[in-house]
């Protein structure tokens, strides 16, 4: 049994912990409306609270990994209601092996569309003339998880949907696993510009190269992971 003040202390943290996951359910879709429809400026805007203190960062909206994982979430819980189960899951081949549940499943899924952010913000930060580092990488790196969770999200949702067997949801998965890759690519170009002060022609190769290297890594996953 604890004692009395280990029992008062727990109850503090458990109270905090119920607020925090509670209040997921009210800034979850509100970062993910500012996301989708006005993805410049909350990128804008974590841009600029780099200056202030880490216990004020982040007020209005998730924090950047919070987000992305609870997209990737929310993504595989469209997979699990329509009956779908992870094939990664199902196969115990080599590295593949090691993933054998929901949890490791997703935080694989983590790490893999992390991976769009890590190689975009690198690459905004080379352009920039900034020596790349953990200090300079990080703070871009943030920025990039918002529309990366939304990318992550429609890629996932929408992937989902095309497998089903009813031909109109598979028909709508089609349509927002395309604009998930619009949306994505048109989003960094604007953000590319405006950042580096170059053209959008530029800003779209940079964004391209930058989508590329997430996908041959996303390759490279799939392709240890299933043989």
């Amino acid at each position: 049994m604890l004692p009395p003040m280990d029992f008062m202390k727990w109850l503090n943290s458990l109270d905090e912990l119920l607020y925090e996951v509670m209040s997921w359910l009210l800034f979850f879709p509100l970062t993910l409306i500012q996301s989708i429809f006005r993805p410049m400026r909350i990128m804008a805007e974590i841009q600029q609270e780099a200056a202030l203190p880490d216990d004020q960062r982040y007020k209005a909206v998730l924090s950047p990994p919070l987000f992305l994982a609870l997209a990737l979430l929310l993504a595989h819980a469209v997979a699990t209601a329509l009956g779908q189960v992870d094939t990664i899951i199902l196969n115990h081949h080599g590295l593949a092996g090691l993933v054998n549940d929901n949890a490791s499943a997703l935080i694989l899924r983590m790490i893999v569309f992390a991976a769009f952010p890590l190689f975009l913000a690198a690459r905004l930060v080379r352009r920039g003339g900034s020596k790349l580092d953990r200090d300079t990488l990080q703070q871009p790196f943030y920025e990039q998880c918002y529309p990366a969770a939304v990318f992550a999200l429609g890629l996932g949702a929408g992937t989902s949907l095309a497998l089903d067997h009813h031909s109109a949801a598979a028909l709508v998965g089609r349509g927002i696993v395309i604009a998930s890759i619009g949306y994505y690519w048109i989003v960094e170009t604007l953000w590319f510009a405006r950042v580096l002060g170059i053209t959008p022609v530029r800003a779209a190769g940079n964004v391209l190269l930058g989508l590329l290297e997430g996908a041959a890594f996303l390759l490279l996953v799939g392709i240890l992971f299933s043989s």
